[in-house]
Formats: C-alpha cells, structure tokens, sequence
C-alpha cells in the first residue's frame, strides 16, 4: 500500500492514501485509545474501494506510545471538546475545495466512535455516511438535544460486539436506542467479537458504504 503523509499544514499529524481512482470522495478514519493512523492503514485494503480517498489522523494527546482523543472516564469531556475543535478545522480545510462532505464518511473505532458521533452529529456540514464501530456515546440526551438536527436522517452505521470486554455491548446498545428513539437513522449491527474488528464486519461496511454512493 502506498501512502504519504497529506501534503496541507493539518492540525493533526495523519497518513493519507490517495484513491486509484481519482475524486472528491473522502474517509476520515479515527483511531482508539492507544493506536495511531498507523494501526489502521489495513482498511483500504479490505474495503477495495478504488475511488475514495482516505485520511488517517492521529489523536492530539499522547498515550502509553500511541495516541488518544480524550483522558479516561470521568475526565473524558475537555478531551471530547478540544478534539471536536480540531476535527472541525480539518474537516472545514479538506471540504473547501479539495474534498467533496455529501461524498465523504467519517469512521471511527472505540475512541474515535465516539467522536463520529460526538462530533459528528454537530458538525455543520452532512457527510454521506457516518460509521462507528465498538464506541460509545458520552451523553446521549445532550447530543439529541445540540446536534445538527439535519443530520437525524443522515446515514449513520454503529457495530457492537457482544463480547466487548472494553466496552460493554448493553451499555452501546441502550444508548444507541435511545438516539434512535430521538429520530437518527441509525443501523445497528451486532457481531461475535471481542473489542476488535472482524472480516464479516468489514464486509458488510463496504457494502454500507456503497448503498450510500
């Protein structure tokens, strides 16, 4: 795989594999607590997707080696809101002229999950599709209540292992229906795994991704 750090002055070091193909498409990939771009390099790869283009960021706070988005729980908040910031400067720079946002997912794993939905769903502009995978929401009723109401209909895909040993799959669940109950469009899929990605997953994620297209 070939891949070069973006050529821009982001605020956030990153890796950025360009599409075979060339386009305007974009995913923004996020990693968990610990990992860096580095760790997710793998996923263009398995999603075979020639024409989307994909940017890696590291988290801004360092971690035991790697990266994270926010401190652990409960001094999670001033972390959420420092990275949503930032998330908001690149994503606003990438979608100006470069990057087309109603083309473009942002993906999250743990950490980053979270923060496609934190984030996310606040975020002025609407992305073609939104996926998280093995998060959490930090508080599901502030979000309904100060998202960018336009984007309940958005395409939204969260996955949850049963198995979750980091965090847990009832907890994931419950909040994600209570969003759902709030009116996002949320596919929720569950799988037998552990805090990880599996390859079923990742095929049903590529198939998602292409219905959105």
């Amino acid at each position: 795989m070939q891949y070069t750090t973006l050529m821009k002055n982001l605020l956030l070091n990153n890796i950025f594999i360009p599409a075979k193909t060339p386009s305007k498409k974009l995913m923004i990939i996020l990693h968990g607590r610990g990992d860096s771009s580095n760790g997710f390099t793998f996923l263009p790869s398995y999603l075979n997707l020639d024409d989307m283009n994909y940017l890696l960021l590291d988290g801004p706070y360092e971690y035991f080696g790697g990266c994270s988005w926010y401190d652990l729980p409960p001094n999670q908040l001033e972390g959420i809101a420092y990275s949503s910031g930032v998330l908001a400067e690149i994503l606003d720079e990438l979608f100006d002229e470069e990057f087309d946002a109603s083309q473009s997912f942002l993906f999250g794993f743990s950490q980053g999950a979270l923060l496609t939905f934190e984030f996310g769903a606040r975020y002025e502009k609407e992305l073609a599709g939104y996926i998280a995978i093995s998060g959490y929401i930090y508080d599901a009723p502030n979000l309904l209540n100060e998202m960018n109401s336009s984007l309940k209909n958005a395409n939204w895909l969260c996955t949850h292992g049963t198995s979750d040993g980091v965090l847990p799959y009832a907890t994931s669940k419950a909040q994600v229906a209570q969003l759902q109950q709030g009116g996002m469009n949320i596919d929720f899929k569950t799988y037998d795994k552990d805090h990880t990605l599996v390859e079923v997953e990742l095929q049903m994620i590529k198939t998602w991704i292409q219905s959105k297209l």
